[in-house]
């Protein structure tokens, strides 16, 4: 009996840490060159694929109005509060690893290879963006 209450306590309390190692949830990005927060995204699961959306700039210039002038794709000019700009990443099989989607930086209208990787626990996420061999990688800190 006490066993069976021991093993369900375990796996309740687990899953709160299991949850964390994911990419979803909503996070602020740290610009990797000035060390500035630049904005919020809100990562969301969707049967497996992530897709994240700009919720809130938080840069000194950010005007309510503004819009993705340098996009080519279905998202030029849309405002860039409520922007998708990670679209179809899946979790690489047997790794806390999600790829294969594509990141766009709204600033130069460039989709990236992307790649998530959570980090501390979950605390914060390595978010690699390339091109072939050049690529950078930003660490975002999680919001919620």
């Amino acid at each position: 009996m006490y066993q069976a209450l021991a093993a369900i306590v375990l796996v309740v309390s687990a899953v709160p840490a299991w949850a964390q190692m994911t990419p979803e949830g909503l996070w602020r990005n740290i610009d990797d060159k000035t060390g500035e927060s630049k904005a919020e995204i809100r990562i969301k699961d969707t049967g497996g694929v992530l897709t994240g959306v700009l919720e809130r700039r938080l840069t000194k210039d950010a005007k309510p109005d503004d819009v993705c002038k340098e996009c080519s794709d279905d998202r030029k000019d849309k405002p860039l509060v409520g922007l998708e700009i990670i679209r179809g990443a899946k979790k690489a099989e047997g790794k806390d690893v999600w790829e294969g989607g594509k990141i766009l930086d709204p600033e130069n209208g460039r989709n990236y290879t992307l790649r998530l990787t959570p980090i501390e626990g979950g605390k914060k996420l390595e978010v690699r963006g390339s091109i072939g061999p050049f690529g950078r990688t930003q660490t975002w800190v999680r919001v919620q």
